[in-house]
């Protein structure tokens, strides 16, 4: 009974006989031995054995250890599957919000280099010596000047983005 649980349970863990070996300090063969029935760990090695395999030392001594069966693993592997398609769903409708993003973004710069375009700087022409008109003037005329420098680039760059970002079919 021992022998069959210490056997399972490092199978069980992916662990060869020298990977167990190596973590306990003894010899492949000891192991070996172990997985026969031809000897017993003493209780200080079981111990350990019980450490190294992660497992309660009731376990490697009670009864038989079931591997895991067919099902078990058919479930979980459909469960896995399921989470995957979920992350893959979740990527492809960030990348479709990102690519509208850029959409939107080339949109609006597009839209505000239209009016004022249409504008034709209008503020030019307002009375400067009033202090309110003037103020506003002013800063009008500095929005424009930071976005017809920006723009460009920015347009640009969300043109390249919603490029990179499009649904590859």
């Amino acid at each position: 009974m021992l022998n069959e649980n210490i056997k399972l349970i490092r199978k069980s863990k992916g662990l060869s006989q020298e990977e167990l070996a190596v973590k306990l300090n003894v010899v492949r063969q000891t192991i070996s031995k172990w997985e026969k029935g031809l000897s017993v760990p003493d209780s200080d090695m079981l111990i350990s054995l019980s450490d190294a395999l992660e497992t309660p030392v009731s376990t490697l001594l009670g009864a038989t250890v079931v591997e895991a069966k067919m099902d078990d693993l058919k479930v979980i592997s459909e469960k896995l599957e399921i989470i995957n398609l979920q992350l893959a769903q979740r990527k492809k409708t960030r990348r479709k919000i990102v690519h509208w993003i850029f959409i939107a973004s080339c949109a609006a710069i597009v839209f505000v280099f239209g009016v004022l375009a249409v504008l034709n700087s209008p503020y030019l022409g307002w009375d400067y010596s009033d202090p309110e008109t003037a103020v506003v003037g002013v800063a009008f005329h500095a929005l424009e000047w930071v976005f017809v420098r920006i723009a460009p680039v920015a347009l640009i760059g969300a043109i390249v983005g919603a490029f990179l970002t499009r649904e590859r079919g």
